[in-house]
């Protein structure tokens, strides 16, 4: 079990806090509102009122002690640099922090965030992609020249093996996994004698220009 400070209980870090705490990890949640803090209050090891910005509460609740803290204070900017500044300067062992706009995003890595999340444009451009081809369930960009895709079988691969189509070689691309049918199993690192069925999906991993090539080809 990891523990974790969730700083900030808006719709993002309150999601953040109930899922991990719904995984069995120990996350106490402060925010400066009173009915965040309430809310959240029965759902997670502990909720504290406290104004993160005060260097004095960050060290009260032992920052430097947790595995990770997650600073996601909402639309204001200028508070999470400064956040995220004080849990460095306090030794805080890993940083995770939500911006709201690349350049954000630029200053928090440069003040110390160990990773930094844009969940508004993210999820942006995970739509985009599933409305833009309907044949792509999910995405996930890894960077800026790679991407995990979630697609719907190319119909010229169904019936044939992974080993067949020699999709590593031939299409540069490699399969992580390949869920069989809507809700069904999941089977991670399939073998190459993996044949692959008509409702089959594929998660696949590959620079943006080889994972396209096999999405169009649907």
């Amino acid at each position: 079990m990891k523990s974790f400070l969730v700083i900030g209980l808006g719709r993002f870090g309150a999601s953040v806090a109930q899922e991990l705490s719904a995984l069995g990890q120990e996350v106490l949640a402060l925010d400066i509102d009173a009915e965040n803090v309430q809310y959240i209050s029965d759902q997670v090891t502990q909720a504290i009122q406290g104004d993160a910005q005060d260097e004095a509460v960050l060290r009260s609740v032992g920052a430097r002690n947790f595995d990770c803290c997650v600073v996601a204070v909402g639309a204001d900017m200028e508070a999470s640099i400064l956040i995220t500044v004080m849990l460095k300067e306090l030794g805080a062992q890993y940083i995770v922090a939500k911006a709201i706009a690349p350049i954000h995003a630029r200053v928090l890595e440069r003040v110390g965030a160990d990773r930094v999340v844009l969940p508004e444009i993210e999820m942006g451009q995970r739509l985009a992609q599933r409305l833009a081809r309907t044949n792509v369930v999910d995405y996930i960009g890894v960077s800026d020249d790679f991407s995990i895709l979630e697609i719907h079988t190319p119909k010229s691969w169904i019936g044939h093996s992974l080993g067949e189509l020699n999709v590593r070689a031939r299409y540069l691309i490699n399969v992580l996994a390949i869920r069989h049918g809507e809700g069904g199993s999941v089977n991670v690192s399939p073998a190459a004698g993996q044949i692959i069925g008509p409702d089959d999906v594929l998660i696949v991993i590959g620079t943006n220009d080889n994972v396209n090539k096999v999405v169009e080809m649907n």
